[in-house]
């Protein structure tokens, strides 16, 4: 990024950031419980009982209400879907937990794959470029 394209991206001094500009963070408690039960179609109780048992822990506000973020609330949609289904709240947390750890693994996976195929492109165009750019010694990769 050129030094003229991050000025433009960084108030000046004195100048405030855009506040609006908050509420494109998944994690920014922008919603009071009443507007996120609205919008997930639950009792507000539902919320609560997720905050009771500790499944999503809301953040507060000054004065002690519960405000919650967009990450907040698909964890919330996730669980009322599988408490929906049938499963016990202990389970439901459980399958959350299983689903996200599963997600961040094939994320991990899929890293690797492309670490693995940069390397590989990489040993390709050593071996390619002539015996005076390889160093001696056995094959790291063994062919």
């Amino acid at each position: 990024m050129s030094s003229d394209a991050h000025e433009a991206d960084t108030p000046t001094e004195g100048a405030r950031p855009d506040p609006v500009s908050r509420l494109d963070d998944p994690d920014y408690p922008a919603l009071t419980m009443s507007q996120a039960a609205q919008l997930l179609g639950v009792q507000a109780a539902f919320l609560r009982s997720l905050d009771t048992s500790g499944v999503l822990e809301p953040h507060r506000s000054a004065g002690g209400h519960r405000r919650y973020s967009r990450h907040q609330l698909g964890l919330a949609a996730r669980m009322r879907g599988l408490l929906d289904d049938g499963h016990s709240l202990a389970s439901a947390e459980t399958i959350v937990g299983l689903q996200d750890e599963l997600a961040s693994a094939r994320a991990d996976a899929e890293r690797l794959r492309t670490t693995a195929d940069q390397l590989r492109s990489d040993v390709d165009r050593l071996r390619t470029s002539g015996p005076g750019l390889r160093a001696s010694g056995p094959d790291p990769l063994g062919q």
